[in-house]
């Protein structure tokens, strides 16, 4: 089987002119096809309040009402979306922009989360592998918006779930989360490889810390999601293919 990476980018570099082209390019000069999957949190927050709607989180999680879904789709499937796959394809990358609505190639159910309504928030329920697999070996980068589609609605779904059941769905060899830091540092040294206790251990030590939390958070969920390896680090360890790997 043809191996792939999945690559997340965080909705706080989404919206940078130089991250994006520099990113373009290093997309363009992997020899590994790659999965794209963004997010694009804060222009959804920035847009929300414009309408005068207050964002509502509960753990980490946006809770997404009906007008908040609209906005939802505006900004991932449209600007984000567009603007991704516009400077992907100026950098020569046969991208191709999508949710995971097209082809259902996400499918979602609603979040359950105690006693919260998590009204249009989603939990991934199935990807559809094969379909992304079809178009990598077309030489085709699927740009993914995570929304995804549910029984009779769309659903917002974090991007950090969807890019690790895509990579489990596709078998990637790896899923890498996008960062401005080469990976997870102690004592000024990149930590080559974590597991998942290992990480618990340090971040009751006091050693990962601060925003680093979040972070390694979200990789050990991705395993958690079906991903075989998770990476953190930054674009010139994508390019190079360095930073701190997370295993099972």
């Amino acid at each position: 089987m043809q191996q792939c990476v999945v690559v997340k980018v965080s909705g706080h570099e989404i919206d940078d002119p130089a991250f994006l082209h520099t990113f373009a390019r290093v997309i363009a000069t992997l020899e590994t096809p790659v999965i794209v999957i963004h997010g694009g949190g804060r222009e959804i927050t920035e847009l929300q309040q414009q309408m005068g709607i207050e964002p509502r989180y509960v753990s980490g999680l946006r809770i997404t009402d009906a007008p908040s879904l609209a906005i939802v789709e505006m900004v991932l499937c449209g600007t984000v979306n567009t603007r991704l796959v516009r400077i992907l394809v100026g950098a020569g990358v046969e991208a191709l922009g999508m949710s995971g609505v097209d082809r259902g190639i996400v499918r979602a159910t609603q979040m359950k989360h105690g006693n919260d309504d998590m009204q249009y928030t989603g939990s991934v329920g199935a990807v559809r592998g094969d379909v992304l697999r079809d178009l990598l070996a077309d030489g085709i980068t699927p740009v993914i918006a995570p929304v995804c589609l549910g029984e009779d609605t769309a659903y917002n779904v974090n991007a950090d779930h969807v890019a690790g059941a895509v990579a489990a769905a596709v078998a990637a060899e790896r899923v890498v989360f996008l960062t401005n830091v080469p990976g997870v540092m102690v004592n000024g040294e990149v930590i080559a490889s974590l597991t998942a206790a290992r990480t618990d251990e340090l971040i009751a030590e006091g050693t990962i810390f601060g925003g680093m939390i979040p972070k390694v958070k979200t990789a050990i969920s991705a395993l958690s999601n079906g991903a075989r390896s998770a990476v953190i680090t930054d674009l010139e360890g994508l390019r190079m293919g360095r930073g701190t790997v997370f295993t099972r």
